[in-house]
């Protein structure tokens, strides 16, 4: 986690912050949109924090223990909170909530004197999973700051964070960066087709990286070829293409499908309102020519339906039955009307 490796528009918004240095606040708040790197600069924000030997600029020098530890994520001073929840043996497990027990851990971690004599630094990602009980916890952690403690709070979706917590932070947003700007760091991260990528991902670049994974790729032009013939499409036969990827990836195939179902459906939806496609420039005639054939209302519905169907992805029971369920509502809006 070498500040080197900071894409240009985080490397701006950590210089700007790290200005501050000398009032810096006990909560930061880190805004902007999802998969633009927010938690990316929280860490590196850290990783200045605890520097031992940080250079005029603020910055992390990257070279000393502290910084190695942080790049390692061993340091005793850092704390980074995730929604999982463990087993018996200490496994995680990817949650949909951040729980009250894992912010009274936070706070037993703030309340003790500093393993290195210097800060101590949280951070929550993403604050929007916290749940009731975990935000007012953090509350009283907030009105009353432990000193040298730094909270640093990441989200895409802070309008969900109660105001009593956001009242409490400074709030530093995150820009989406530019377009050109965004191709250019995608081409320097060698992905095969970075401006495909960049529109897939709605401009976060990224989620781009992710999105342009090989594996990945080939599941969205298996879908997207599916998607653009809905009278052939087999429903039965994408869902057994499912459940034939290894049980371990059966939840991240699953939300690819969702993922790509989600922006073909939104790029269809602003086809037959007179727009444009956004997220599947390339495929512009056939969304045009689906356009004619859709029906519009169900298609806003079915639309909305998606997004409240990837919210449950955390733990799907049956992979398989998902993706033939969406696929084959899918299919009903261009039956007859």
């Amino acid at each position: 986690m070498h500040w080197e490796a900071l894409p240009p528009w985080l490397d701006t918004a950590a210089t700007g912050m790290l200005a501050q240095a000398e009032r810096w606040p006990h909560a930061l708040l880190v805004t902007g949109t999802q998969g633009i790197g927010k938690r990316l600069l929280a860490l590196h924000l850290a990783q200045a924090l605890l520097c031992e030997t940080p250079a005029a600029d603020r910055r992390a020098c990257g070279r000393c223990a502290a910084c190695n530890w942080v790049e390692r994520g061993t340091h005793p001073d850092l704390r980074v909170i995730v929604p999982v929840t463990y087993d018996d043996e200490g496994n995680a497990t990817p949650a949909d909530v951040i729980s009250v027990d894992a912010i009274r851990d936070l706070i037993a971690f703030a309340l003790l004197s500093s393993h290195r004599g210097g800060a101590k630094v949280a951070v929550i990602a993403p604050a929007e999973a916290l749940n009731a009980a975990a935000a007012n916890a953090l509350l009283k952690t907030l009105e009353e700051p432990p000193p040298r403690t730094s909270l640093i709070l990441v989200s895409s979706q802070p309008g969900r964070l109660p105001a009593t917590i956001t009242s409490r932070c400074r709030r530093l947003a995150v820009p989406v960066p530019d377009h050109a700007q965004a191709v250019g760091w995608l081409a320097a991260q060698r992905l095969a087709h970075p401006e495909r990528a960049l529109a897939l991902a709605g401009g976060a670049p990224l989620r781009a990286v992710a999105l342009g994974a090989e594996a990945g790729e080939r599941t969205r032009d298996w879908l997207l070829d599916l998607l653009s013939r809905p009278e052939r499409m087999s429903p039965v036969a994408a869902g057994a293409r499912v459940e034939a990827t290894p049980k371990d990836e059966r939840k991240g195939m699953l939300a690819d499908v969702v993922y790509g179902l989600l922006t073909w459906t939104a790029d269809l939806a602003a086809v037959v309102s007179g727009g444009a496609p956004r997220f599947h420039t390339e495929r512009g005639e056939t969304l045009a020519e689906l356009s004619r054939r859709v029906a519009r209302v169900p298609l806003f519905r079915y639309h909305r339906a998606l997004l409240r169907q990837r919210a449950l992805l955390s733990h799907p029971l049956q992979p398989r039955l998902v993706a033939e369920a969406m696929l084959f509502e899918y299919r009903m809006l261009f039956g007859k009307r």
